[in-house]
């Protein structure tokens, strides 16, 4: 790691000269380093930088009341508008885009670029020149210098303690650790409005205002005795975080217990839900073979009623049959004896026929009845009203 505080003419911050040695630089003939032979993968461990919409990068993060991160492209496109895609939270906002910016995704992906660009085959080109391979990166100006352009910063900038490092180091960092060194590197500015050109760097927190403050706009700010140091707020703030994520920790076990409980009622559901379904068709089934099983009944009843009335009908049409003939017979013997026969004959014959004729002449007609349903169906009629 490059020195902080020492520069190319052996000078202190402070402008004296320096006692200390002087600071190792990159030369002009070093060579250039090396890709990895391994570089770590950095897709997979920070997935939770996507938008949880399209799940696709973007720099216009936006970070809802229910804390999902969201595009502007998703929830530009979000029906209903006023609702959260992912888990139908309300957004206060009546366009539907909050305004708060998820900064800390937005910043890490920019920071991610970065070491992109290390762990790139070839490696980062400078940033000033644009022509040579880089081989530090300043931390402090968050750009890639060759060796000529390094120098070059480390004169312009010898009052300041810029950071700088080794291309080939980073490149031989995890993306978490370049995250974690690369957040040092963050300064605080006053967010007064007093000040006409950029804002000085603040190290004073002032409760009342809820503002970050430099330490001129302190000392005209009549509530000194308010004021807190920033550092100690912004640790103050994270540990109060720490412990609201906690508690959240604590009562999400009892959130869990409850899913838990939930998806067992609505598997119980299911599963009542499928036996009644089962149940239904089981009953259905043995209806269907109930009714099937009557049908066959009835069917079999009022054939064997229609087969019986079949029979008597048939003995009836047989018997009168037979007396048409026999009337036939009489008419046609009766005539011939009058054409034919001699006295001796109707002498013989006249006693016989004439019982034959007078049992006939004492025959009644059958009795009148609607032979289109024979015998007794009312049994059949109230079983299938029964059914």
């Amino acid at each position: 790691v490059l020195s902080a505080t020492s520069h190319p003419d052996g000078c202190s911050p402070d402008g004296d000269s320096a006692t200390a040695p002087m600071e190792t630089r990159p030369q002009p003939d070093a060579p250039v380093c090396s890709p990895p032979s391994h570089p770590p993968p950095v897709e997979d461990d920070f997935q939770f930088l996507l938008c949880e919409g399209c799940r696709q990068e973007s720099p216009h993060l936006k970070l809802l009341t229910c804390l999902h991160t969201l595009c502007l492209g998703c929830l530009s496109e979000n029906k209903p508008v006023g609702q959260c895609p992912v888990c139908c939270t309300a957004i206060p906002q009546a366009n539907g885009i909050p305004d708060m910016d998820n900064l800390l995704f937005i910043n890490l992906q920019a920071r991610l670029r970065v070491y992109k660009q290390i762990t790139s085959h070839g490696g980062p080109t400078c940033s000033r020149c644009r022509g040579e391979a880089a081989l530090v990166w300043c931390c402090e100006c968050e750009e890639f210098f060759c060796a000529k352009c390094f120098e070059d910063h480390q004169w312009w900038h010898k009052k300041k303690t810029h950071k700088v490092r080794k291309v080939e180091e980073l490149r031989a960092e995890s993306a978490h650790q370049f995250l974690e060194d690369t957040r040092k590197s963050c300064n605080l500015f006053c967010t007064s409005s007093s000040h006409p050109n950029q804002s000085p760097i603040c190290s004073i927190y002032c409760p009342r205002c809820e503002k970050a403050l430099c330490c001129s706009c302190a000392l005209l700010d009549g509530h000194q005795a308010l004021f807190r140091d920033i550092r100690s707020e912004t640790q103050r703030r994270q540990e109060e975080l720490s412990s609201m994520e906690r508690e959240l920790r604590r009562r999400r076990s009892g959130f869990e217990a409850t899913y838990t409980s939930l998806q067992g009622e609505a598997a119980r559901l299911e599963e009542a839900q499928r036996e009644m379904r089962e149940l239904i068709r089981q009953r259905v089934e043995q209806l269907v073979r109930l009714i099937r099983q009557e049908e066959e009944e009835l069917v079999g009843l009022v054939e064997a009623r229609q087969e019986q009335g079949r029979r008597e009908l048939a003995r009836e049409l047989r018997h009168v049959e037979g007396v048409l003939r026999r009337m036939e017979a009489g008419e046609r013997l009766v005539e011939k004896m009058s054409l034919y026969a001699t006295e001796q004959e109707v002498m013989d014959m006249q006693p016989f026929i004439k019982d034959s004729l007078q049992e006939l002449q004492q025959l009644q007609l059958p009795v009148a009845m609607d032979r289109g349903q024979p015998g007794d169906l009312s049994e059949c009629r109230a079983r299938l009203q029964a059914l």
